[in-house]
């Protein structure tokens, strides 16, 4: 029995180191032939539907309250809605790992906002990680070659904001009024963040495309997306933070950009220059001595891809 259960904390492990360190290349081939809010919207409406049909075999309780549904909005519309939608459009100006070293930030974010909520005094190392945090994101974007490229800066602000959105979100949850079993409140979240999506895809007048019409790498890519990225890897993520400390699922932050750099490089043949590469060991450094601390880790912990 132990031993199933050490094989399934690594696997788990594996799920939200390299599934969700993929996401960032996944969503970027997807989005190169579908519109980005229908894709998110897409992603989220059928993981939705698909975790739900699962906890209703898992037999959990499905009943939710009018304040839960209201959270629910709030916190899928801050997570997906922005956070991942918005995401996914800026991806068209900006490389994966580029726009995955800019999400590595949210630690560096969750610790402002919880300075300015809820009064929290900064450590040492939390004063360290912010310097360090600072220092990496102006090493990688002040390089030659990144503010003459198309909507490239347009693309760093938006992934930016969507980077607060999501801090945002880590903090509200953690205070939220949310169905009890993370499995079942993920559903909602992402079914309701689908709908809003589906919604703003049809108001702003995007270019819809069946499936079908598709490049077979860009179907390959929404299926994983849909079952790996939103459902698999969410699952393990909700499984270590029952089992593991928050500390070492909070780790995903740090390793997530690296298997994203590698990846886009591999994949996509994104450039790897030497200023991105201090750069993520600066910025990720920063971001290690952030989570290092017990009550900010446990609500970054609560992130979701």
């Amino acid at each position: 029995m132990k031993n199933n259960t050490k094989l399934l904390i690594v696997l788990s492990f594996f799920s939200i180191y390299i599934i969700w360190g993929s996401t960032y290349v996944l969503n970027k081939i997807a989005v190169s032939e579908i519109s980005p809010l229908l894709l998110s919207a897409t992603r989220f409406i059928i993981a939705g539907f698909l975790i739900l049909i699962i906890a209703k075999i898992l037999n959990y309780k499905l009943s939710i309250s009018k304040k839960q549904i209201i959270n629910s909005i709030i916190a899928g519309f801050l997570f997906l809605v922005y956070g991942n939608g918005v995401f996914v459009w800026a991806l068209r100006y900006v490389d994966s790992s580029f726009a995955a070293l800019l999400a590595s930030t949210q630690p560096l974010f969750v610790l402002f906002l919880l300075r300015l909520i809820d009064g929290k005094k900064m450590q040492i190392k939390s004063i360290i990680g912010v310097f360090l945090g600072v220092l990496g994101m102006y090493l990688l974007i002040n390089q030659k070659g990144i503010s003459t490229q198309e909507n490239s800066i347009l693309g760093i602000f938006m992934i930016l904001s969507c980077v607060l959105s999501w801090s945002y979100g880590s903090v509200f949850v953690s205070k939220a009024n949310l169905p009890k079993n993370f499995f079942v409140s993920t559903g909602y979240q992402m079914l309701f963040s689908g709908i809003i999506l589906l919604i703003s895809s049809l108001l702003l007048n995007e270019v819809w495309i069946l499936p079908t019409e598709l490049t077979l790498k860009a179907q390959v890519s929404l299926l994983l997306l849909v079952v790996f990225g939103s459902i698999i890897a969410f699952t393990s993520f909700n499984y270590l933070l029952k089992v593991v400390s928050p500390e070492k699922v909070a780790t995903s932050a740090y390793v997530n950009p690296i298997v994203a750099m590698l990846l886009g490089w591999y994949f996509l043949d994104e450039e790897l220059t030497t200023q991105s590469i201090l750069a993520a060991i600066v910025l990720l450094t920063g971001v290690y001595f952030i989570t290092s601390r017990k009550r900010q880790s446990k609500i970054i912990a609560k992130k979701t891809m």
